[in-house]
């Protein structure tokens, strides 16, 4: 008996996938339940499991696009689970000697193969170390440079009529011979990868929102003495009481929220040629992974502690760069914040996320010769973090997205603001 695999639906509006990694391979035995596959969508990556135990026979190649629904491969059930393998036996000195590879069967490129016919080395002893052991040119070129060079077999014995033989004139020296062309060490090859479909729809979405949405950009800075001496007071007792640790973007969250409620336009955005309003604020986080750029959504954080702020963040984190987060989890969203300062960005423009109409951009703290609030007319070193907001213009003014900007900033100087709401 045959059970089909079929591409699932990741996610809602998703109706093509693009066939990932197999963990298991034609002729490999697996059991219910176990991940054998790997698919991309344009949101999410999502795991393929086994639906029954047997003999997996893969259909699908890594890269192809399919439909939601089209079988991939086929689990045998009515197959015997083999026999763990025995231990093989030591026959090295018994073992036919097997033909010595020939450079014909070695896998090159053809730059290297026509560099080793002009240098006689032999591919087949050359270590390639190109994408599946591939011999590149930087590897002949390497192999050519340590061969050993050419032993001269020693002159025969002149016979005896030689030395009554007239003298002759010495030879001139050999003439050196520049080459007309030279090779350059380090390699020089070139690879291209097809774009998976979360990066594509990266690129898309990125092109779609400089075309679609007339950005702006406004800047302002933080001086972050206050937040900062906050969370060296409390962190440890934070983390003892809610199992997660205070970090700073929790503050800046909680700040937009106010900030979104003194300037509800912000969180408003353009469908057609209506405005659409938002009662509920749900703040995308933008997390960096190995695949691109994910951003889950918190949702209603409005109603949510620094606590849960924080869980939900760190949850986001280690999910997203495991591959495990849901489409659901990044659909939607009202207003993201971004925090390039964890890579050490001192400034940026962030990109807008359609359809939404603005974005907080953090990043690096760095201390900074400035007045010192405290004693007006001195200057004092103060750890300052510039913060931008980019936002659509069509729908948001200057004096709005200002406004909205130095209420963030207000909230994270003097954080007693968040819990007094001001």
């Amino acid at each position: 008996m045959s059970v089909d695999i079929t591409i699932p639906s990741p996610g809602e509006s998703i109706a093509e996938v693009t066939v990932g990694t197999w963990m298991k391979q034609s002729g490999d035995w697996v059991d219910k339940d176990e991940i054998i596959l790997e698919i991309e969508s344009d949101k999410a990556t999502l795991e393929i499991t086994s639906p029954a135990s047997g003999l997996l026979t893969a259909t699908g190649v890594t890269g192809d696009e399919l439909a939601v629904g089209e079988v991939i491969g086929a689990i045998d059930t009515s197959a015997t689970k083999p026999a763990a393998a025995a231990p093989v036996a030591d026959v090295e000195t018994t073992a036919p000697t097997t033909a010595p590879a020939q450079s014909e069967d070695v896998k090159a490129t053809p730059v290297a193969r026509k560099i080793a016919a002009d240098e006689g080395v032999n591919l087949a002893s050359v270590k390639g170390t190109g994408p599946s052991g591939r011999v590149t040119k930087a590897d002949v070129l390497a192999a050519s440079a340590s061969a050993p060079a050419p032993t001269t077999a020693p002159a025969a014995t002149a016979p005896a009529v030689a030395a009554a033989a007239p003298a002759v004139p010495a030879a001139a020296p050999p003439a050196i011979v520049i080459p007309t062309s030279s090779t350059v060490p380090g390699s020089r090859e070139v690879r291209r990868v097809k774009m998976t479909k979360l990066r594509r729809r990266i690129a898309e979405r990125l092109v779609e929102s400089q075309r679609t949405a007339a950005t702006l950009t406004t800047f302002n800075e933080v001086d972050m003495t206050r937040s900062m001496a906050i969370r060296k007071q409390y962190k440890e007792a934070f983390a003892e009481k809610h199992g997660v640790g205070l970090g700073f973007m929790s503050f800046f969250v909680k700040a937009a929220v106010q900030a979104l409620q003194n300037q509800p336009i912000v969180n408003a955005s353009i469908i057609g040629e209506e405005i659409e309003h938002h009662d509920y604020m749900d703040v995308g986080v933008a997390v960096g992974t190995e695949k691109g750029l994910v951003v889950p959504v918190l949702r209603n954080v409005e109603g949510m502690s620094f606590a849960e702020v924080e869980a939900r963040i760190k949850e986001f984190a280690v999910r997203a760069r495991a591959g495990k987060l849901s489409v659901d989890e990044m659909t939607g969203g009202t207003f993201t914040v971004s925090n390039g300062g964890v890579y050490g960005s001192m400034m940026s423009t962030p990109i807008l996320n359609p359809p939404q109409s603005g974005i907080l951009g953090m990043h690096g703290i760095k201390k900074r010769a400035v007045e010192d609030p405290d004693n007006p007319g001195t200057i004092a070193l103060r750890p300052m973090m510039y913060i931008a907001m980019s936002y659509d213009h069509r729908i948001i003014d200057g004096t709005e997205a200002v406004t909205f900007l130095k209420t963030i900033k207000e909230c994270v100087e003097a954080p007693e603001r968040l819990l007094l709401d001001l």
